[in-house]
């Protein structure tokens, strides 16, 4: 067969089938991102069906991706919003860092993966999927509720920890010296602090600069911006993500609506296929031996989640059925723990079995955040309607 046709019948395959595991997991009220990735499996090395020919299309389709990813998030901010935020939330924001990232790190120097593999478990595990989140949020009804805006400012918090962490981490990937690590540390803070003192300043101008009324030139002047800063972000040795949302950050007002409306399709579209682009290169014969450890740091890390939304909205004074739902709202990890670790073996700095751990962990949590915050209130309140059974109870009802 031609090698075009073939590639245009894979690449048809790939997208009608991210098609039906959308529908699929609508349909059952779930994330699509464990489909995504479960679909990258069975078509990637050592999968049922191999796809060998779109590989350089998806990869690059994947990176498009995570850009818009980022973009899209920093769109839903303004920088007075993260300032505010980041002002509201820093302790439970530090508590959150200290809780959810030690048992990452714990976990990758008991396997030996060393300090690169600590640091980028650490991340896996850390943050929460916006995404997600809000999503659950948005279909549970729960977006006026007390405790929503502590859930907000906590993944702010955690999108600004993002913004340094991922140049650190790309520096470490990278190899370069201890004083090359602090340059692009430095680097990283220069940006963001330009960028919120000039989306403060004159956000207009910026979005004047990429607004249109023509949504086809609108379309292609964002998006020809936010792959142009993702470029030069990259070639500072500063990550692509972090250009993209801090763009994102600086357009505002009207013009972020139009263009979250605009490209919301197009980072639907781009995201799917990162997430099969990191299926197909995790081989599902090396997840069997770390799905322990990852069902381990499951269960450790959304009891560490739960815990910090609890004690972030006691703080201002919520209830405890409040408490409960801001915990199991945060429990969710997914697209940025697959960018963290796709970040890690697009460099091959890292133990192959780490892709397996982060793809089996995220399966899972995926699946069990929206599970989690589904249920957490009908189970506080009949934890909160059972009666303690007092020693003359307990006679009374054996007698």
């Amino acid at each position: 067969m031609d090698h075009t046709a073939l590639e245009l019948l894979e690449l048809g395959a790939l997208f009608f089938g991210l098609g039906l595991l959308g529908r699929l997991a609508a349909r059952i009220g779930m994330s699509p991102i464990p489909l995504y990735l479960l679909g990258g499996l069975a078509f990637g090395q050592g999968g049922l069906f191999p796809l060998g020919d779109i590989g350089d299309f998806t990869s690059l389709a994947g990176e498009v991706g995570v850009v818009l990813l980022l973009l899209l998030l920093g769109l839903e901010y303004t920088a007075q919003e993260l300032i505010t935020g980041l002002k509201r939330s820093w302790m439970a924001g530090v508590a959150d860092i200290v809780l959810n990232s030690a048992p990452g790190a714990a976990v990758a120097l008991i396997l030996g993966w060393g300090p690169v593999g600590a640091l980028v478990m650490a991340g896996v595990t850390y943050i929460s999927s916006s995404g997600i989140v809000a999503k659950v949020l948005s279909d549970l009804g729960r977006l006026g509720n007390r405790e929503t805006p502590v859930v907000l400012s906590i993944l702010v918090f955690e999108d600004l920890v993002m913004a340094l962490y991922l140049p650190i981490l790309t520096a470490l990937l990278i190899g370069v010296s201890f004083f090359g690590g602090l340059a692009a540390v430095g680097i990283s803070l220069t940006v963001i602090t330009v960028v919120l003192v000039v989306a403060l300043r004159y956000g207009r101008f910026v979005s004047a600069i990429v607004d249109s009324p023509d949504r086809e030139v609108f379309l292609l002047k964002v998006l020809g911006a936010a792959l142009l800063v993702a470029g030069f972000a990259s070639a500072m040795q500063v990550s692509a993500a972090v250009g993209a949302f801090l763009l994102g950050i600086a357009i505002s007002g009207s013009t972020a609506e139009n263009a979250t409306k605009l490209l919301e399709p197009l980072r639907d579209l781009f995201a799917a296929v990162f997430f099969v682009v990191f299926g197909l290169n995790t081989d599902p014969r090396s997840i069997p031996p770390v799905l322990g450890w990852a069902v381990a740091l499951a269960v450790v890390t959304s009891l560490t989640k739960i815990a910090t939304g609890w004690w972030a909205a006691r703080r201002v004074g919520i209830g405890p059925l409040g408490r409960a739902r801001a915990g199991a709202a945060l429990v969710a990890r997914g697209e940025f723990s697959i960018v963290i670790a796709g970040l890690a073996v697009g460099y091959a700095a890292v133990d192959d079995e780490l892709a397996a751990l982060a793809t089996a962990y995220v399966l899972i949590m995926a699946v069990l955040g929206p599970v989690a915050a589904r249920f957490v209130e009908p189970l506080a309140r009949r934890l909160r309607r059972t009666p303690k059974q007092t020693p003359a109870a307990l006679a009374s009802s054996s007698g």
